[in-house]
């Protein structure tokens, strides 16, 4: 296709930081587009993996303390979820709830299946984290050590939970993961760094991700491509 044409199809507004990336190289630029595709694909691909191990391990440990229907139990009155100070995650939780209890298929397996990644994130916020019983940094049985200058606490679970689901967000809403930044500049070194912390992450719950995502992880390939159309 030339470059006239695709442009018309993905607007001149959102190519044109490709084009500048490219010094004006037209075709440089579908190419960058293309891969910044694929690149996306990989990643999201890779965050879907790890979301599902997360949920999973979340639920086999907070099944074994709250029990089997703790979702359900968690915003039922007086439940761990239903007062003020949990307030998104039980509404999250109840709108997940109510539309499948409406359609008469609700089931544990298909409310934990229903819910956003924003749910598991904050079960690691302060207020969460307590509610259901200080227990879920567990499911990190291989979890560095804290160190004065690194507390490895449920905080900072939090916070690398938050970056991955930016991630996500960034990608389920079209927008570029091969810059820097804001800026018409290649750079696939945001990307990577992402990489590394589900990577660790996954070490730390004692997932073998290279086996896991056998045939599945390409990121370093992609981006390796990527960089090779630097100017």
């Amino acid at each position: 296709m030339i470059y006239k044409n695709f442009e018309k199809i993905m607007s001149q507004k959102r190519m044109n930081r490709y084009l500048v990336a490219c010094n004006g190289d037209t075709r440089k630029a579908m190419t960058l587009y293309r891969y910044n595709l694929q690149l996306s694909q990989e990643a999201f691909t890779i965050i879907s993996c790890f979301e599902i191990a997360l949920r999973n391990a979340i639920d086999e440990n907070l099944s074994a303390s709250l029990g089997t229907e703790w979702l359900k139990d968690s915003i039922s009155s007086g439940g761990i979820f239903s007062n003020l100070t949990s307030d998104r995650t039980f509404v999250n939780i109840s709108h997940a709830y109510n539309k499948l209890r409406s359609s008469g298929t609700y089931s544990h397996s298909k409310l934990l299946a229903a819910l956003e990644f924003g749910v598991w994130k904050y079960l690691f916020s302060s207020v969460q984290f307590r509610l259901t019983g200080s227990r879920l940094l567990r499911i990190f049985p291989n979890k560095a050590r804290s160190t004065p200058e690194i507390q490895y606490n449920h905080s900072y679970i939090f916070n690398e939970l938050d970056k991955i689901n930016m991630l996500r967000n960034r990608i389920a809403h079209h927008e570029p993961v091969c810059f820097y930044l804001q800026e018409p500049v290649i750079d696939t070194t945001y990307i990577l760094n992402e990489y590394q912390k589900i990577q660790t992450l996954f070490m730390w719950m004692g997932v073998d991700s290279r086996a896991l995502l056998y045939g599945l992880d390409h990121i370093q390939l992609v981006c390796a491509r990527i960089n090779e159309l630097k100017p």
